[in-house]
This record gives C-alpha cells, sequence and structure tokens, in this order.
C-alpha cells in the first residue's frame, strides 16, 4: 500500500521545503568594495595601533628602569614619534579616526586606553 502526499499537506519542516520556498534562503550580504576596504584598513590599523602602544609603554618602562643610554632615549623618542604620524597619515588616508580604532569589547570597555 502507498499513501501519495498532495504538496498542500507537506511536512513544513522537511528541509527539502524549505529550499522551495525564497525567503527561507539565506540571505546574501550586500556590501560595496569600499566598506570592505575600510574595515579592514580599520582593523589592522587597530592592530598596529595597539602594538605602537604597547612599544611605547615598554620603552617608557626601560628609559624608567634606567637601564638605557642618553642617546638610545633620544632615538626611542624620535622612532615612536615618527610611528604616531605614520599612524596619523594612515588614519586620514582611509577616513578613520583615533575612535574608529579602538575597538568596544563590552563590559572590558575599550581596547586602547588613550592616555
Amino acid at each position: 500500500m502507498s499513501i501519495e502526499r498532495r504538496p498542500d499537506d507537506r511536512r513544513p519542516d522537511h528541509p527539502r521545503d524549505h529550499a522551495r520556498d525564497p525567503r527561507d534562503r539565506p540571505r546574501r550580504l550586500e556590501v560595496d568594495e569600499e566598506s570592505v576596504r575600510k574595515s579592514l584598513a580599520g582593523l589592522v590599523l587597530t592592530i598596529v595601533e595597539l602594538l605602537r602602544q604597547l612599544m611605547e609603554r615598554q620603552a617608557l618602562r626601560r628609559v624608567d628602569q634606567g637601564g638605557v643610554s642618553d642617546e638610545q632615549i633620544e632615538k626611542l623618542g624620535l622612532t615612536l614619534m615618527a610611528l604616531e604620524k605614520n599612524m596619523e597619515e594612515l588614519r586620514e588616508h582611509f577616513g578613520l579616526t583615533e575612535d574608529d580604532l579602538n575597538l568596544d569589547l563590552g563590559p572590558l570597555g575599550p581596547l586602547l586606553p588613550r592616555d
């Protein structure tokens, strides 16, 4: 004995039934190239800024501990200033602000502390 099913009494939870309904298909995310480029640049610059700030703090610790010569202090200062200037230029190039790079980590607060 065989039971035939009519299309109108299909089970709604059957996987093949969902594939036939266009409303149940996965939606595609519409993005433009510029927003993807800016988002990727923001992510990369956030990581670079985090590393720059960590290097600056480490350099200050070394200076405070007294194990750095005056010449090394001068080089560190110039290097850190150049890095900060380069970051400003990159942010401007991609149309980003300092706040754009400071990810909100929810209950942990912002990723990048501002002095």
